[in-house]
């Protein structure tokens, strides 16, 4: 059974854009469903959530925070080796692991990962090898798409549709 979802950001969370302002602050959107999703996981279904990206943005800080995401990991660049320590941390598994990313910085958490997603634009080198193939794209709800496939595979259907009904 799926304990833990690891997030990438850019271009999983967000649609990949980084637009600057004059100022130069950044900006970056959120799909609101896999928002909704993501706080039914954790704070409904009591499970764990993190946000791994080789960025650094104090927006995604803030997205973080609002959806109470206790792991975040910022400017990283070997993503399974900050996992291996979240697991440690957790007494998790490999196999209780499902991630989604959408690029080579992603590859090696998604190899070691039990159930891997890439949003349908995802990099090719990804689609080869993911267990899943998201219909939806990044920042349009692929991670939404994910946990309904994980509650479904792990038939916890019922828990997560009872969290709003």
């Amino acid at each position: 059974m799926i304990e833990l979802i690891v997030l990438d950001v850019d271009g999983t969370l967000t649609d990949g854009k980084i637009t600057y302002t004059n100022n130069g602050d950044e900006l970056k959107s959120f799909d609101v469903s896999d928002g909704l999703a993501i706080a039914t996981w954790t704070k409904k279904l009591g499970k764990k959530a993190a946000i791994i990206t080789g960025r650094t943005s104090k927006i995604v800080e803030k997205r973080a925070d609002d959806l109470k995401i206790t792991h975040l990991y910022q400017k990283v660049h070997n993503k399974d080796e900050i996992l291996e320590n979240i697991l440690k941390k957790e007494g998790l598994t490999w196999n209780q692991v499902a991630s989604i990313g959408d690029d080579l910085n992603d590859y090696k958490m998604l190899k070691k990962s039990q159930l891997s997603f890439t949003p349908a634009n995802g990099t090719n080198y990804l689609k080869d090898f993911v267990d899943v193939i998201c219909q939806k794209k990044g920042g349009e709800g692929a991670v939404r798409e994910m946990i309904e496939y994980i509650v479904k595979k792990d038939k916890i259907e019922e828990e997560f549709l009872k969290a709003w009904l």
